[in-house]
């Protein structure tokens, strides 16, 4: 045997592993720039807390993220009673205001033996990566996506401002996870399992009001127009399910059919208002410049309203338009807490497909300085939120 005819083995075999390589970093791409994105926000993190006179671990499980735990390691009847609302008051259902999708995953995990706090970080941490594999796969099938567009999405999505919650013992990754993965698969016209993590998400937050819709229209437009058999209808009754489901239990323990409306009401005053207090508020931090926290709030606003015009422009994929303006519309028309309203931004991810589909399209270099650059204002913004700002997120 010749030597030219036994060299073309170990080639093969080279062949063979560097194939094989690359299908694992492909597959390990949108978790790997997830959750790089996020080391560098909480290393950012680490670095502020000890001048702002907290930890990095506390700042993580701070405010909302104490009712989580809580929630999470008793249920709704063992909260201690040191936890009170906005005001210092406390009742027997102050804590049904917090909905109990994320605390109870939480809870099997504790329930198991693990710490309670690792538990809660840990729920966050893979719903994150869950989300970040939706937003590659949304972007490839935007109008004028690609795999690509999707990646520049899942480092947008874990740098945004506020994104240091995607972090935290809260519920908002698990929801984002739900949600783009329900958009998903409107755009795959998999009704069913579109209806189903909707339903999910209404047992994560309310926001998931926003998906309901969203997910709802979608799948009405399709059942008119007689495409895809009977799934648009089944898919479109079980959207509103959870949501609807644990307003309705909330309601009959509290004797009031709105009562989970009536708990926000009366214990953070937060209630719909047509977006009365948000102008106010804005006009009001614009002229006195009281913060840089309020100020970078009020132009973060006024940015999601000018991303969710382009992609009106653009023609960004209606249903992710719909949820989007169904997100702001939730956020913005509603007089709760002002600090609060850049973190009730970040489900508002679909604002950012135009953007990764224009910065997949420059130059290599181009893209990655902008996104450095976002990443690390992002990081900053968040860590000044939960270490230097004394106030509610």
């Amino acid at each position: 045997m010749t030597a030219t005819e036994v060299a073309p083995a170990p080639v093969a075999a080279a062949q063979a592993a560097g194939s094989g390589r690359r299908r694992v970093l492909h597959a390990l791409a949108p978790a790997a720039l997830f959750l790089g994105v996020r080391e560098v926000g909480l290393i950012v993190l680490s670095m502020m807390a000890g001048p702002n006179g907290t930890t990095a671990g506390a700042a993580l499980r701070s405010w909302d993220g104490q009712w989580f735990l809580a929630i999470a390691a008793g249920g709704y009847d063992s909260v201690p009673p040191g936890l009170v609302d906005a005001f210092g008051r406390r009742t027997a259902d102050t804590p049904l205001a917090f909905f109990p999708g994320y605390p109870t995953v939480v809870g099997w995990l504790y329930d198991l033996g693990f710490p309670l706090v690792a538990s809660a970080l840990a729920v966050t941490i893979l719903s994150g990566v869950v989300c970040a594999y939706g937003l590659v796969r949304l972007g490839e099938l935007v109008r004028g996506g690609s795999r690509r567009t999707g990646l520049v999405l899942v480092a947008l999505f874990a740098a945004a401002p506020m994104s240091i919650v995607l972090s935290m013992a809260y519920s908002e990754a698990m929801f984002c996870a739900a949600a783009v993965w329900a958009l998903v698969f409107v755009l795959e016209r998999n009704w069913v399992a579109a209806g189903l993590l909707t339903a999910a998400a209404g047992l994560i937050r309310p926001t998931a009001a926003a998906l309901v819709l969203a997910v709802g229209l979608a799948a009405l437009a399709a059942a008119l127009r007689r495409r895809d058999d009977w799934r648009p209808w089944l898919g479109g009754a079980l959207a509103p399910v959870g949501l609807f489901g644990y307003l309705a239990w909330v309601g009959l323990r509290t004797g009031e059919w709105n009562g989970w409306f009536a708990l926000q009401s009366q214990g953070w005053d937060s209630r719909f208002d047509g977006g009365a207090a948000t102008v106010r508020f804005s006009l009001q931090v614009l002229a006195d410049s009281r913060s840089v926290l309020e100020v970078t709030t009020v132009w973060l606003i006024v940015g999601a309203l000018v991303l969710l015009a382009v992609g009106w422009r653009r023609r960004l994929e209606w249903p992710l338009l719909v949820y989007a303006a169904g997100v702001l519309a939730m956020d913005l028309c509603s007089n709760g807490l002002m600090n609060s309203k850049a973190r009730l931004m970040v489900p508002a991810v679909t604002l950012l497909v135009p953007v990764a589909i224009a910065l997949a399209r420059r130059r290599t270099s181009t893209m990655v300085a902008t996104l450095c650059g976002v990443g690390l204002f992002g990081s900053w913004f968040g860590a000044y939120a939960i270490t230097a700002w004394g106030y509610a997120i």
